[in-house]
C-alpha cells in the first residue's frame, strides 16, 4: 500500500473537493462559468497544475516499491522533471487541461486504495467517481479538447449548469454523509 489512508479520510477528502467546487458552481453561477470556460487555456493554471503532478509523481516514484526496475528509479525521476520542463515549454496548447487529467489520474489511486478489500456497500460511490477521474483523466490528457467543448455544452444553458452543479455538490454531499455515518 501506497496511501495507507482509511477510507472515511479519503470519503471526507473527496467529497469535500466536490462538495467546494460544485457549491461554487451553483451559487455563483457566472464567475464559475467565466472561470471555467477560460481554464483550458489558462497558462497560469496550466503551470500550478503541472507543477503539483510533477511533484506528486516524483515523490511516488521516489517512495515507490518499483521491484525489478528499482536501479532505475534515477532514470525515472529525471524523465519525470525532464518531461514536466518539455511540457511546460513546448506543450502551450491545453496544458491546463492535460495537467488536471494527471492530477485526476493520480486522484484516483487513493481513493481505489483504501476502499480495496472493504465489504460496505456503500464504498462503491467512492469507486465509481475514482473510475470517473480515471476515464476523465485520460481523455484530458489524450484529447484535452474534450473539456473545452463539454463546458461549452454545459455552459450554453443555466439549466444544464444548475443541473450538473448540483449533480455535484449532492454527490459530494453522499460522500461526506457515507464518511461520517457508514465508514
Amino acid at each position: 500500500m501506497i496511501y495507507q489512508l482509511p477510507l472515511q479520510v479519503t470519503g471526507l477528502a473527496a467529497g469535500v473537493l466536490l462538495l467546494a467546487s460544485h457549491a461554487f458552481g451553483l451559487f455563483n453561477p457566472s464567475a464559475s462559468i467565466r472561470l471555467a470556460r477560460d481554464f483550458p487555456r489558462s497558462r497560469l493554471m496550466g503551470t500550478v497544475l503541472l507543477l503539483i503532478a510533477t511533484i506528486w509523481s516524483f515523490l511516488l516514484v521516489q517512495d515507490i516499491d518499483l521491484g525489478e526496475f528499482s536501479r532505475l528509479r534515477g532514470i525515472m525521476l529525471i524523465g519525470i522533471v525532464a518531461g514536466a520542463a518539455l511540457s511546460w515549454i513546448y506543450v502551450d496548447e491545453f496544458l491546463s487541461v492535460r495537467a488536471l487529467g494527471m492530477i485526476l489520474l493520480l486522484a484516483a489511486e487513493p481513493l481505489l486504495e483504501s476502499s480495496a478489500l472493504r465489504v460496505e456497500p456503500s464504498r462503491l460511490i467512492l469507486v465509481v467517481l475514482a473510475y470517473a477521474w480515471v476515464v476523465a483523466g485520460l481523455f484530458f490528457v489524450g484529447m484535452p479538447y474534450v473539456l473545452r467543448d463539454a463546458v461549452g455544452a454545459i455552459s450554453s444553458d443555466r439549466r444544464v449548469w444548475f443541473s450538473a452543479a448540483l449533480g455535484g455538490f449532492l454527490y459530494g454531499t453522499a460522500l461526506i454523509f457515507a464518511a461520517l455515518f457508514w465508514w
